[in-house]
């Protein structure tokens, strides 16, 4: 998706400006009650999180056509059917029981309930962690829609469970998570946070503590000249670390857009990955109306593979989701739709070239498994796993 400038951008309803003005507000407060500044990861910790106001927890859509973009659920239910097939093989292992992070619309929950009651390894529980009352109330209304003999299974959860044994699924999740920005200059590392001179400013403090061990350890350029700009994601590492004291057995399905390090930190992305969406287009600038606009990185995969495995958990598998999804018997499914020359043939047809296609969704998006006690292999990873590459 190329960015656009923001005049290229269609305008927002009064309405939603207001919103956004009053979350401006409340940041303006934060920074001045910070003495001046705050990192960027706590300015897009309130952009998307803020309560009532934020771009997550606010009640604009975020979701499908009418919404800032198109997740895989959304594009068609191949995806969900594909991924159950992995899931029904872990939940033989384990508990009968899913975890989803993050459910979006509730499309995914619904076709992987209607997938797994299909294959015979229909969870006893299906939990949803989500944040956003809007979200959860369109998710009910989903299930509710597609699957209603099976909602009763699904319950919301606030706060990750104390322990967990079955499947963690979280689909687009670690991208949105807040991140750190760190710039590599001639002098050393610094923190860039956000200040405020009449309006939201960029301003840059010497980085310390954990950050400026963690982005010390990074194979990023280090500039002669200019500046190096990119994006270190300590909140999914300290998440992962929490996951490991509370999974005392099953596997943990990390699905999301990104690359490992060596591919992350190259010369080429001297701006860092740090991109913005609003009404499906992309743009550069996270200050413009938030609470309106949805902020993103790219995820190191390296970094949430080395959280994992430090906290003591397993690297079970890392894989382009194209591999993924064929390795699950996406073609099955496809060919299950009929006749090649059926429409419902032809549009799932469809719907799995952009799911799979190098230059569609195939290799820009991963498939990260983490876990504990699972002692078969993991089908979804059986022939093109890139483990090695982490």
């Amino acid at each position: 998706m190329t960015a656009e400038r923001p005049d290229q951008l269609p305008p927002p309803s009064p309405d939603a400006l207001a919103a956004s003005g009053a979350l401006l507000e409340r940041i303006h407060s934060a920074i001045d009650n910070a003495g001046g500044w705050i990192p960027f990861s706590d300015y897009m910790a309130l952009a998307l999180y803020s309560p009532g106001l934020g771009y997550y927890s606010g009640g604009a859509r975020k979701f499908g056509p009418g919404g800032d973009f198109i997740t895989a659920p959304e594009l068609t239910p191949l995806f969900g059917q594909a991924l159950a097939t992995q899931i029904a093989d872990i939940l033989r292992q384990t508990a009968s029981q899913v975890l989803e992070v993050g459910a979006g619309t509730g499309l995914l929950a619904a076709d992987l309930l209607a997938a797994l009651a299909e294959l015979g390894q229909l969870p006893d529980r299906y939990r949803i962690l989500e944040v956003s009352g809007e979200l959860r109330a369109r998710q009910q209304e989903t299930l509710q829609q597609k699957v209603p003999k099976l909602a009763e299974r699904v319950e919301w959860i606030d706060t990750l469970p104390d322990n967990f044994d079955g499947v963690v699924i979280a689909n687009e999740v670690l991208d949105v998570m807040p991140v750190e920005l760190a710039v590599w200059r001639d002098g050393g590392i610094f923190q860039r946070g956000v200040a405020w001179q009449d309006g939201l400013r960029w301003a840059d403090r010497p980085a310390t503590g954990e950050l400026a061990r963690a982005a010390a350890a990074l194979p990023a350029p280090m500039p002669t000249a200019g500046e190096y700009v990119s994006e270190v994601c300590l909140a999914s590492r300290a998440w992962v670390a929490e996951w490991a004291r509370r999974l005392t057995r099953g596997v943990m399905l990390l699905v999301d857009y990104g690359y490992p390090q060596r591919e992350y930190y190259l010369a080429s992305r001297s701006t860092g990955t740090l991109i913005c969406y609003y009404r499906h287009r992309a743009h550069p600038d996270p200050f413009l109306w938030p609470g309106l606009t949805d902020i993103t990185s790219f995820v190191d995969f390296t970094a949430t593979a080395d959280a994992a495995y430090d906290a003591g958990l397993d690297v079970l598998g890392y894989i382009d989701q194209g591999a993924f999804l064929l390795n699950c018997g996406l073609l099955d499914r496809v060919a299950a739709r009929g006749p090649t020359e059926n429409a419902d043939y032809i549009r799932a047809a469809r719907a799995a070239q952009r799911l799979i296609a190098p230059h569609e969704m195939g290799e820009l998006f991963k498939v990260l498994a983490i876990g504990r006690g699972i002692a078969e292999p993991l089908r979804g990873f059986m022939r093109g796993d890139r483990l090695h590459a982490l």
